[in-house]
């Protein structure tokens, strides 16, 4: 379904030549298949893929005028082999090697797509930021955007080494609750909600599984902790990767079950969104999280006398704060009663939605979120070109 919006916006009418993409990513995956049909539908020469495989293997080549977008590396056995040196892509260890690696592969495709002449979509020091939480959320807590309060927020925060490390600093900083992170995870992987009650009272909500030699893997099942002694020894495993501490904010809840939502930011404009909702605290939809209805949390946003322009206008904020990458995805945390709201994370690769379309008024409906993107550059092309003609 295409919308005037999008049709105006078509190569035809944008003048002079079209558009060429370039996407890096795994061939072949739903994300990558979901944008070139999305430039397909948009009448464009068809997205050329450079698999993240040829980056890390020094062979990526762009194209002169081209413009350029990095999706996720995920769902690919050898580029995690690559990124992390694991063998089985459900470990959860190595993120921390993951990070460097990652970050350093972003930048060798912006060096090369600087030198080809191309132009990229995703600024290699914003990737670096939004892939450490611990920097993102300095970030946004810097300018202005509400997140949760955090003790490791920050380059110059203490390291976390250990499980003793975190009880000493939910202690120092009255979080009987908090989210325990990977510094560098996402989806879920290998995050921790814990919940402290006094000495040796610990129990902690996660997807990890711990192995009988130690070892850490994901799950698509959500499971309970029940004793201290399990919450440490999967934190110690983790620690060395790096860890980030949150404070556990209670959130609104929509038919029982606790909810959060998902909000899209294109060139500056919160465009698509989803409610998660879950028993769990965990809403990642993977685990277990069901989409929930938009309509109702918009009623019951307005019926406690809160905004909600002014809830995606915090996700504009936070996207701001990333001015030169196209497309991030907020995680967005509504406070219990409706009226105010944080910032959870943002995320670099979080456009899989697949069959959400826009937001009304948001001048993209009935777009999904890879048709958006596509009309977010052809009207910045346009723009560029109306401002050089003289």
């Amino acid at each position: 379904m295409r919308t005037t919006s999008a049709i105006s916006q078509s190569p035809s009418r944008a003048g002079g030549p079209a558009v060429r993409f370039a996407v890096v990513g795994v061939p072949g995956n739903r994300r990558v298949t979901l944008f070139r049909d999305a430039v397909r539908a948009a009448g464009l020469p068809a997205a050329r893929v450079v698999p993240w495989l040829d980056v890390l293997g020094g062979k990526a080549v762009f194209r002169r005028g081209e413009t350029v977008r990095m999706d996720s590396p995920g769902e690919d056995a050898e580029v995690e082999r690559l990124l992390r040196s694991v063998d089985d892509p459900t470990r959860v260890e190595g993120t921390a090697l993951w990070y460097t690696r990652f970050t350093g592969a972003v930048r060798t495709v912006a060096r090369a797509a600087d030198a080809a002449g191309a132009v990229l979509l995703d600024a290699p020091g914003d990737v670096a930021v939004l892939f450490d939480k611990r920097l993102c959320h300095a970030v946004l807590d810097g300018a202005g955007v509400p997140v949760p309060a955090s003790p490791t927020s920050g380059a110059a925060a203490p390291v976390v080494r250990d499980w003793a490390d975190v009880r000493e600093r939910m202690a120092q900083h009255r979080m009987p609750r908090a989210f325990v992170k990977l510094a560098h995870g996402s989806s879920a992987s290998g995050v921790l909600a814990v919940e402290t009650a006094g000495p040796g009272r610990v129990r902690a909500t996660t997807s990890v599984e711990r192995d009988t030699s130690g070892r850490l893997f994901n799950s698509l099942r959500v499971r309970r902790c029940t004793t201290e002694r399990e919450v440490a020894a999967i934190v110690d495993a983790l620690a060395p990767d790096g860890l980030h501490i949150e404070r556990w904010l209670p959130k609104a809840s929509q038919c029982g079950r606790s909810a959060d939502l998902r909000v899209l930011v294109v060139a500056g404009r919160a465009t698509h969104a989803v409610v998660r909702t879950s028993h769990s605290p965990m809403t990642n939809l993977h685990l277990g999280g069901e989409r929930g209805s938009l309509d109702e949390v918009r009623a019951a946003v307005e019926a406690a006398g809160g905004s909600w322009a002014e809830a995606l206008a915090v996700c504009e904020r936070a996207a701001a704060c990333f001015p030169d990458t196209l497309c991030v995805a907020v995680d967005l945390l509504p406070a219990t009663g409706w009226r105010r709201f944080a910032v959870g994370e943002v995320n670099a690769f979080g456009d899989l939605l697949p069959r959400l379309t826009g937001l009304p008024g948001s001048g993209f409906e009935g777009l999904d979120t890879y048709a958006t993107q596509v009309v977010a550059v052809l009207n910045r092309t346009r723009n560029h070109r109306a401002s050089a003609t003289p």
